[in-house]
């Protein structure tokens, strides 16, 4: 008789104990995407699905033969601007500037001349030179003064070398076409898709010899050494859920449960807005938390259900 009452009062009290607090979720990854910023075909891909890459190594490669003709086409300009700015340092050649002196020279005898012919036929008056003539051997001393002017002014300016402000322009030319060359540099060295981080290989979209659009995924990595587990946190327990609270997780088709620390969980409430909930809907209400599981064992696989027990 005392042990069926222990019994009933057993049975009882275990139907009155509250449930155990629990959340549900997915075993997940931090998720980097590599998008392209180039048309141009992939002709490479180093990499499958799968695999554990380091940071720095090579996932996929795209055809870069026009950038490399529009690099060598920017390399050329530099070139030549700085054998501009190099002669324009130097200054014209001796040989120059003697021949600018000779050309001044000959200018000089070429207005005497014309000057000997006018003042002469200004002389014999009009009984002998008409009028016509005069006014064309004038004319062309006009013309061999104005020759000496611009001779004279070109020597001058052979002389003094080329001016600083020329100089100036050149150098920013060179500083602009540079710049150009380093933005080619830097869009030939995104056409090889790198991983930034020490991840796993989760997806690649494409195949070689496709030509993703700009802006396009092609590869999808997981990062860190194990998944976390995502859950949603019910309302009745996320007064008590913080950042750094311990809980217990229950992983499908692990045995033994392991220990794990929430990182973070979100201070708005999933699927209905607190606003429109009575009182008694309010247990509706969920919060997506991250919880960091603590293993050393091989990596754990995305996707796979979970329960945390606070």
């Amino acid at each position: 008789m005392h042990k069926s009452i222990i019994l009933i009062l057993g049975i009882f009290l275990a139907a009155c104990e509250e449930p155990i607090p629990i959340a549900v979720g997915l075993l997940e990854s931090d998720r980097v995407e590599i998008v392209v910023e180039s048309f141009e075909p992939i002709i490479s891909i180093n990499v499958i699905e799968g695999q554990t890459v380091d940071a720095g190594d090579l996932l996929l490669m795209q055809d870069n033969t026009r950038i490399i003709a529009r690099e060598a086409e920017a390399k050329a300009s530099i070139a030549s601007l700085e054998a501009i700015l190099a002669e324009q340092i130097a200054g014209p050649r001796n040989e120059v500037i003697e021949a600018a002196r000779a050309t001044l020279q000959a200018a000089q005898v070429q207005f005497d001349i014309n000057l000997l012919e006018l003042n002469r036929l200004e002389r014999l008056g009009a009984d002998v030179a008409t009028q016509e003539r005069i006014d064309l051997a004038r004319s062309q001393r006009d013309a061999a003064q104005a020759n000496i002017e611009q001779t004279s002014a070109r020597l001058r300016e052979l002389e003094a070398g080329t001016r600083l402000e020329t100089i100036e322009q050149t150098r920013q030319q060179i500083a602009g076409a540079n710049a150009r060359l380093d933005t080619l540099l830097i869009d030939k060295s995104r056409l090889n898709s790198i991983a930034p981080v020490n991840a796993i290989i989760d997806s690649l979209p494409f195949e070689v010899g496709e030509r993703p659009p700009v802006g396009s995924v092609v590869a999808v990595l997981l990062t860190g050494e194990q998944p976390y587990a995502r859950v949603y946190v019910p309302e009745a327990l996320r007064i008590n859920v913080r950042p750094g609270t311990q809980v217990s997780i229950s992983i499908d088709g692990i045995e033994m449960p392991f220990n794990g620390t929430v990182r973070r969980i979100s201070s708005e409430a999933s699927f209905t807005p607190y606003f429109s909930l009575t009182e008694s809907d309010r247990g509706r209400l969920s919060y997506l938390a991250e919880i960091i599981i603590e293993t050393q064992r091989e990596r754990l696989p995305d996707g796979v259900p979970v329960e945390v027990i606070f």
